[in-house]
């Protein structure tokens, strides 16, 4: 199977030769790796050229977006930026972030759960991050079926129904959303164990913190689903303010009636199956 891997790249001169070099070494290796400098200000840029004038496999494609590291739209439209200059021969396509370092036979691993059953959409393995003693914990959303958005591999037939990433804080979620409205499922390989070099959310500044709760809204959640799903981020988290922050987020989102990123129809394909996953988890 053919697949191109998409790495938007903005600041990552401490992370990024350890990704490339995990790419290099895979057992089944990409068509082509196209990594999106976005407006980096430190060596990335330098890094990635030394790169594509020995590998013939990195493409670079230099774009200058806001310096903010916004969760969601900064990334996607990056990301985006980068599918602009793929063709359409693939069998999947991989949105991977620039600290993340692959085990070696992950895309091998991907092309056999591709597969074996052609119903499967979006696949991927699971994070790990260095605790402050140094040892490699697995940090995961207690759903154990969804595939963190650093490393995600979609299939070209499902990535085309849901019409691409949308460009927005909760992408990763609302793209399995979708794919599982067009009938895909999602599946998940605990073997592959995925090092994430820089733990999440430590790039984000302090307006992120309502994003959440405005893409709950404009997903289409509802009120009570968006409580309860801000409950369960405040308590992994271990931080009530979470569950305030959410919410303030969401009825902000609806009071200047931001668009929706699903139609109606959409709308309630997830919220029956949000119910659905909720009721399972209390009877």
């Amino acid at each position: 199977m053919k697949y191109y891997i998409i790495i938007p790249a903005h600041n990552e001169e401490a992370f990024i030769k350890k990704t490339l070099d995990s790419i290099l070494h895979q057992t089944k290796k990409p068509k082509q790796v196209i990594i999106v400098n976005d407006n980096s200000t430190d060596a990335t840029a330098t890094i990635l050229d030394s790169y594509a004038e020995k590998q013939a496999i990195f493409k670079i494609v230099n774009t200058t977006s806001s310096i903010k590291h916004m969760p969601g739209s900064k990334v996607v439209n990056a990301f985006n930026k980068g599918l602009a200059v793929t063709d359409n021969d693939y069998d999947f396509i991989v949105k991977l972030d620039a600290d993340i370092i692959l085990p070696e036979n992950y895309f091998e691993k991907i092309i056999s759960i591709f597969k074996s059953d052609k119903k499967i959409g979006i696949a991927g393995g699971f994070a790990y991050e260095q605790d402050k003693f140094g040892n490699w914990k697995l940090n995961h959303p207690m759903n154990k079926d969804h595939v963190r958005g650093a490393f995600k591999a979609y299939r070209k037939s499902c990535f085309s129904k849901i019409e691409g990433l949308r460009s927005a804080m909760g992408w990763d979620t609302v793209d399995e959303l979708l794919a599982q409205y067009h009938n895909f499922t999602i599946f998940t390989d605990n073997s592959l164990k995925v090092k994430h070099l820089r733990p999440t959310g430590n790039a984000y500044n302090k307006q992120a913190k309502l994003l959440q709760g405005q893409a709950m809204y404009r997903m289409r959640y509802g009120f009570t689903i968006s409580c309860i799903a801000s409950l369960k981020m405040a308590l992994k988290q271990n931080k009530i303010a979470v569950f305030f922050d959410n919410l303030t987020g969401y009825k902000n989102a609806k009071k200047e009636k931001l668009p929706f990123l699903v139609t109606p129809k959409e709308g309630n394909f997830i919220r029956e199956l949000r119910w659905k996953n909720i009721k399972s988890k209390l009877f």
